[in-house]
């Protein structure tokens, strides 16, 4: 029977072509009740010829069309016709196209980029109804390596001359078509070099370079240097919008895997290889105009470098010779940049600190390979331009821009410096080494005491920048306690600046950041950089305990107002939001306070002066009918995510119960009040709420109070409060728009779910006193949860990460702990439970799939436990709501079943990242639902081929046996490993297998 064609692709709408061939993708991508073989034949000549007689069609039609006929030429690689495997004649298929005019030649190489695409893509029906096991790993492995050996390498050549013959000819690429022919060349040929040779399916997301193993049939092209050239001499000649595609095929190159070659053959091929790069690096100009470009290189010369301790050949690989050039290259084409951007006010790539940082992480390995020749480059560099800049300085005539010139040079050197001395972990360094670090170090401290005496009249930020980030590789090389202070780094401290030992170059850190503090307030960014760096010494045992001596220090401790600190003000221009920065600046203030606090109540006192006074002044507002709101907001937020820092820090019982003594009872009505008046402003609520969540977290067990002390339940009861006034208000907001939703909503109750998961969990509240005593706070909090639960979609819970995970370790805890209340929940709510769980089930974050596996085994061990105990003879009869739960789920087995089956779906057929919490609810469901287990089984084993099910029977054999009918540990400890046997014997089977199995027939 002939396929009459869908009559939409007959239309002249592009947007009705588009839904045919939708449509046609998804019913060749059916597998069960796929189309016949003729019919598919049919539909993939139909695509060709409707393609070759409407060469100006739109553009996402032709792509849709394209899409059709790779994916009937994938899913139909292994059919044959008369002995012929009629799928497998690409390159016939198109090279009508490619002899054609430009825009013919164009659909025929992406027809080509597309079927490689697409054969290398192992979800490449993910978008369809069906889940991605209707085609096993297995079998996609199969479709992939007979593409790779009967076709890839026919398909990378013919690019490849396509690519010579289009660089040999005067290419008008004013020309749209002939820009787009280049275009779909590039990619063709990068997607041939990126193809997954080896199976090894590695993370696109990462920024690993990993090896690219290419086969041994590919030997004459990379050993022919004409494919190498080839790409260099386009990078030269085409215009710089191709550049990062040139590149990135370049770099497959440069990964290719070195037991291709001989070392002979290898040294042949860096050679040609360094020499082409060098040549792009020796143009300064280029950086301009395709700034994509140098990730690609420093990826490849990062990879190059790190090799160089372990390389053992006996010839020499030159990269001593060639690495220092390409340092050298990048470090003037940066210093170059610099006239060139202020004079013709181009985007300068210094505002961009996430580039650059990338490139300095990757500056950092190769300026270390023979680090003299960096040194000594750096060292002379850095001598000129501040010499200059001094001049400059004292100069009554100079001009502004000179002034930025070198200030914008200087800024390069300090970040580079600073990366060169972060690369010392990188290499076993020498003594010599540590004296060059030295040389560069005292030059950016000389330079740092000119431009702090600077800061009354005038300052750059991005200087200051690239100090603290100077500083912050420093402290993470030379200050802490693994560090040998005989190195020769302090040698040359001691005698270029008198800095003899750890404590004085600490002294030097505080000063700036002190400095910095206080011309600096005003200017977020380097407030919070300078915080960090202060939070980042804070932390080592031993320099925390010599800062704690320096003058300074005492000083910082004893005035911390913004009298001294001027972002600890009340800015009335400023964001609330810009206040985060005070919750680091507490943090380490608070490390600083511990080191000599003890129980000295009188030192906690003094220090806490300031935010006594701020909490008296919040509190003097509230008591008034009227008073000034921005006010009273702006030091109420200031006051709690200062108090947040102290109270992360103060993780020892003796100093975290002065702070609790401090706050309660005196100071939580005030947060109450606040959550009350200004529910619906996040800026106000999230720092309260996050305040209370770290009260109630008792970090390294620091929340233990006396026997005789009612204090743990008191503030569970100030929890509660909190909670449910926050929950029942914010449910009155009413419909929030979509992309508000999560600030004003969702992040405040995902806040609210992390306070009741550290409160329930915390260890310091015996929770059955609630209900013996008529005390309804454990109740009150629980049903708000259950409220705030039921006003969020599902789709929600997952979508958003930090509600994710705040959901599901709070659930955890409650069917772990607070199973009884889970029981006495509504039917609706407990079958919304259930879903969530189903679904987190098969999230991408593994942290969430082993919450809800861990949920999972707690309801299904509840379940079997009062199932037993139904069945048994006993006097005393289940409770309530242990007796409604067990009817509820008997009324809707299909939840339970259908979790199961989600279950040992993703232990046979998925890549199972966290075997054993999957094993746990797994014996209790099949325990629970033995004759759908049964069923299941069968189903699993009838749907092997005929020779496969006898092993995939005994399988299941294995699985089950010496296990028991109960869920002791003993049992389960035994079924775990059955488990894992049971996974490796079924991938083995499958592996083996001629086809592959349709695990949603198993499922359903």
């Amino acid at each position: 029977m002939k396929l009459n064609p869908f009559p939409p692709l007959f239309s002249q709408s592009s947007y009705s072509q588009l839904l045919a061939a939708t449509c046609l993708t998804k019913l060749v991508s059916r597998t069960n009740n796929p189309l016949p073989l003729e019919q598919r034949i049919d539909i993939r000549n139909y695509v060709l010829n409707y393609l070759a007689t409407r060469p100006k069609l739109a553009t996402f039609v032709t792509q849709a069309l394209i899409q059709l006929y790779a994916r009937i030429t994938k899913l139909g690689w292994f059919d044959c016709q008369k002995d012929d495997y009629v799928f497998r004649n690409a390159i016939t298929d198109v090279t009508r196209f490619l002899q054609d005019s430009v825009e013919y030649c164009i659909i025929g190489v992406t027809i080509l980029s597309q079927l490689t695409n697409e054969i290398n893509q192992v979800s490449a029906t993910a978008f369809l109804i069906e889940a991605d096991t209707t085609h096993p790993l297995t079998k996609h492995r199969k479709i992939a390596s007979s593409f790779r050996d009967s076709s890839l390498f026919d398909i990378f050549t013919l690019s490849c001359n396509l690519l010579k013959q289009a660089s040999g000819k005067n290419l008008n690429l004013n020309d749209e078509s002939q820009h787009g022919l280049l275009m779909q060349l590039l990619k063709l040929t990068h997607n041939c070099l990126n193809f997954d040779f080896i199976g090894t399916s590695t993370d696109e997301s990462s920024d690993d370079l990993c090896t690219v193993q290419i086969p041994t049939s590919w030997r004459s092209a990379f050993l022919d240097s004409s494919t190498l050239q080839l790409f260099f001499d386009l990078y030269h000649s085409i215009p710089p919008s191709f550049s990062p595609l040139v590149l990135s095929c370049l770099v497959q190159i440069a990964s290719v895997r070195r037991s291709l070659f001989n070392n002979a053959e290898r040294a042949k091929f860096l050679s040609h290889l360094v020499d082409g790069v060098k040549r792009i690096l020796e143009n300064p100009q280029h950086w301009e105009f395709a700034p994509n470009s140098v990730h690609y290189l420093l990826s490849l010369w990062q990879r190059l470098a790190a090799s160089v301790p372990y390389v053992k050949a006996t010839e020499p690989h030159m990269l001593e010779t060639y690495t220092p050039e390409v340092t050298k290259a990048y470090i003037t084409s940066r210093l170059e940049s610099v006239h060139i951007i202020l004079r013709d006010g181009l985007e300068d790539p210094l505002e961009d600190t996430g580039l650059v940082q990338q490139q300095l992480d990757q500056l950092s390995t190769i300026g270390r390979c023979e680090y003299e020749k960096t040194c000594a480059l750096l060292v002379q560099l850095f001598d000129q331009s501040a010499q200059s800049y001094q001049e400059l300085l004292q100069s009554a005539s100079a001009s502004p821009m000179d002034i930025a010139v070198q200030e914008g040079r200087l800024t390069w050197l300090v970040y580079i410096i600073g990366a060169v001395i972060g690369g010392r972990v990188s290499f076993a360094s020498t003594d010599e080494q540590d004296a060059m670090d030295g040389e560069l170090v005292c030059r950016v401290l000389q330079l740092m005491n000119l431009t702090d005496s600077r800061l009354a009249q005038a300052g750059n930020e991005k200087l200051e920048l690239a100090m603290l980030s100077f500083f912050e590789q420093f402290r993470k090389i030379y200050i802490g306690d693994q560090v040998q202070k005989s190195s020769k780094l302090y040698r040359r401290l001691s005698e270029v600046l008198g800095l003899n030992d750890e404590t004085m170059v600490l002294s030097v850190f505080i000063g700036k950041i002190i400095t910095n503090l206080k011309y600096w307030g005003r200017c977020e960014p380097i407030t919070s950089k300078t915080l960090q760096l202060l939070n980042d010494l804070s932390i080592g045992y031993s320099s925390v305990r010599k800062l704690v001596k320096l003058s300074a220090v005492q000083f910082m401790l004893n005035n911390h107002t913004s009298e001294h600190f001027s972002f600890l003000g009340i800015n009335n221009q400023s964001n609330l939001t810009d206040m985060r920065c005070r919750t680091t600046f507490y943090t380490a203030l608070g490390r600083l306070l511990m080191v000599d606090l003890g129980e000295d109540e009188d030192q906690y006192e003094q220090f806490m002066l300031p935010l006594t006074a701020a909490f008296e002044a919040v509190a003097q507002m509230f008591s008034t009918n009227s008073f000034n709101e921005q006010e009273a907001k702006r030091t109420l937020v200031g006051l709690v995510r200062d108090l947040r820092g102290i109270a992360f820090a103060f993780n020892a019982k003796t100093s975290f119960m002065m702070l609790f003594e401090w706050i309660y009872p005196s100071y939580m009505p005030i947060l109450q009040r606040a959550i009350e008046l200004w529910y619906h402003d996040p800026a106000c609520t999230t720092p309260v709420l996050k305040l209370m969540a770290e009260l109630v977290h008792n970090r390294s067990q620091r929340l233990q109070f006396d026997v005789s002390s009612p204090n743990g339940i008191l503030l569970f009861r100030e929890t509660s409060k909190m909670i449910t006034m926050y929950g029942n208000r914010i449910l009155t907001l009413g419909e929030v728009p979509k992309d508000q939703v999560y600030a004003l909503k969702l992040k405040g109750i995902s806040i609210c779910f992390s306070m009741l998961k550290a409160a329930l969990s915390g260890s310091y509240v015996n929770f059955g006193v609630f209900r013996l005593y008529g005390d309804d706070a454990l109740d009150n909090a629980l049903q708000t949860f259950i409220k705030l639960l039921l006003s969020i979609p599902h789709s929600d819970l997952l979508d958003y990460p930090k509600l994710s995970q705040s959901y599901y370790s709070l659930l955890e805890v409650l069917t772990q702990d607070h199973m009884n209340f889970i029981a006495s929940l509504e039917p609706h709510v407990i079958m919304y439970i259930l879903s969530s769980i189903s679904e987190g089930l098969t999230a991408l974050d593994t942290m969430v799939c082993t919450g809800c596996c861990s949920c999972l085994d707690h309801i299904v061990t509840y379940l079997f436990k009062q199932l037993s105990r139904s069945t048994k003879k006993r006097t005393t009869p289940l409770n309530q709501e242990s007796d409604r739960f067990l009817h509820i789920m008997q009324q809707h087995p299909e939840m339970i079943q259908q979790m199961l089956s989600t279950v040992l779906n993703i232990i046979i057929f998925e890549d199972c990242r966290n075997q054993w919490s999957m094993s746990r609810p797994l014996l209790g469901l099949i325990l629970l639902n033995e004759k759908y287990f049964s069923d299941l089984r069968n189903s699993i084993v009838n749907s092997q081929p005929p020779e496969k099910q006898q092993a995939m029977h005994l399988c299941f054999e294995n699985l089950m046996e010496g296990i028991e009918r109960n869920l002791l540990t003993k049992n389960r400890d035994r079924f775990t490993q059955n488990l894992s046997a049971f996974r490796r014997e079924v991938n083995d089977s499958m592996k083996n297998s001629t086809y592959g199995v349709n695990s949603n027939d198993m499922m359903s």
